[in-house]
């Protein structure tokens, strides 16, 4: 282009008529079009190789942040400008080609880990599981009950403590069994263990996740996993591994699953194969959500089965509650009216009587005359209507219990230790 003006200029200065004139506009045109063709020539392996960057961006963007005891995948540093793609220092040895960076991206770390995640393992003491399971519950439960506690064991505290004396205060002579390699412990006794004085059938034991798969459809699911050939996605494993675990349990033996953080009220003696609603319509009552933080299915209940079904085929590790209460949502939706499927819904004030968004107002302290009177409404209500209250742990572990709220009330007569109630 700068040739061009430097050659119309000495042109100008020659021109002597029109002629001149239109033979020098003439050559002006052809060098500008021609400098035109050659730059967008240029500029198209450019902007292919920017709009590639950019999709591998996105592509890699997928990492997660979780806690610390959760295996993600690769930290990926990408830079659009230099395709520069770095690992940590640990796997500086590894980094695949750009290909398999997208393909492999999601499961290259997991896999390296996975012999580290005790679940997956089959061991002397998960071995004797299923020994232990019918041992357990042939011992005059009156009703049996699972939770599932994929944590450490030093954070299983008050709270879940509470939740399980709460199931003894109103079923004394059930039995409660705790899914948890962590629980199954010496420290775990311990905490156990006053429950055990008072002569409570509780017990924590390691689940045996290979056997609890074998035949169903979560086994393809389990061994894809196991072999690192299916991404765990950014959520926290532990918090699906518990969605399928207690579909298993509940499949291979039958009973009620409670999360550790629902606060029994009232028996679940009269329940049988019931799954609460979350949400309703507010025009026409109909369920929008359901949840699985409690379930109550009898064995080998064919809804059970296609929950299992569902989660197996349907896994998204990167969707908050798409393996856990949507995906129950969703199988229900389906089958909800089929012959064979015999289920009761029952509404939210049975098991979700507060919603997570204002679950902190059963936690703080009446201030005024008003305040009193709300608290005692609100006791009676749950007293007559729930079955128990779903606590929202993730939202309300924050929370203290405070002297004379409705939480305060509620543990101070549903605890057989009664000890620490006002503290989270």
């Amino acid at each position: 282009m700068l040739a061009a003006k430097i050659l119309g200029c000495r042109l100008v200065n020659q021109a002597k008529s029109p002629i001149a004139s239109i033979i020098f506009f003439a050559v002006l045109m052809f060098f500008m079009l021609a400098d035109t063709m050659i730059c967008n020539i240029s500029l198209e392996p450019a902007a292919f190789t920017d709009k590639e960057d950019s999709q591998e961006l996105q592509i890699l963007k997928v990492v997660r942040k979780t806690s610390s005891d959760v295996v993600v995948p690769l930290p990926w540093t990408v830079s659009t400008q230099n395709k520069i793609i770095e690992v940590d220092e640990e796997h500086r040895n590894s980094v695949p080609s750009s290909l398999s960076v997208r393909k492999e991206h999601g499961v290259g770390k997991f896999r390296r880990k996975l012999p580290d995640y005790g679940i997956f393992k089959s061991d002397e003491l998960t071995k004797r599981f299923h020994g232990r399971v019918l041992e357990f519950f042939n011992n005059g439960c009156e009703v049996h009950f699972f939770m599932a506690w994929i944590s450490t064991v030093e954070s299983f505290g008050r709270r879940e403590t509470m939740a399980v004396e709460s199931v003894f205060k109103s079923h004394p002579d059930g039995c409660l069994m705790i899914l948890s390699r962590t629980m199954d412990s010496i420290r775990g006794y311990r905490n156990l263990k006053p429950l055990f004085d008072r002569g409570f059938k509780v017990m924590a034991v390691a689940p045996d996740l290979p056997f609890l798969v074998k035949n169903t459809p979560a086994e393809a699911w389990f061994n894809d996993m196991k072999s690192g050939k299916k991404d765990p996605g950014g959520i926290p494993l532990a918090q699906n591994l518990s969605n399928l675990i207690r579909l298993l349990a509940l499949h291979k033996y039958g009973g009620i699953y409670l999360d550790t953080d629902f606060i029994v009220l009232k028996s679940f003696k009269g329940l049988k194969n019931t799954i609460g609603a979350q949400n309703v319509d507010g025009t026409s009552k109909n369920w929008t959500r359901l949840n699985n933080a409690v379930l109550v299915f009898d064995m080998n209940h064919p809804l059970v089965f296609k929950f299992i079904e569902e989660f197996a085929l349907t896994f998204d590790g990167n969707k908050w509650g798409h393996n856990g209460p949507y995906m129950v949502s969703r199988v229900v939706g389906r089958v909800e009216g089929l012959a064979g499927y015999n289920f009761t819904i029952l509404p939210p004030m049975a098991f979700y009587p507060v919603d997570w968004i204002k679950i902190g107002s059963l936690f703080k302290e009446p201030k005024d005359r008003a305040g009193s009177r709300w608290v005692e409404a609100k006791v009676q209500q749950l007293k007559e209507k729930a079955y128990g209250v779903h606590l929202w742990n993730k939202r309300s572990s924050k929370f203290r219990v405070e002297e004379g709220s409705v939480m305060g009330r509620l543990m101070a007569v549903h605890c057989v230790l009664c000890k620490n109630k006002h503290t989270s």
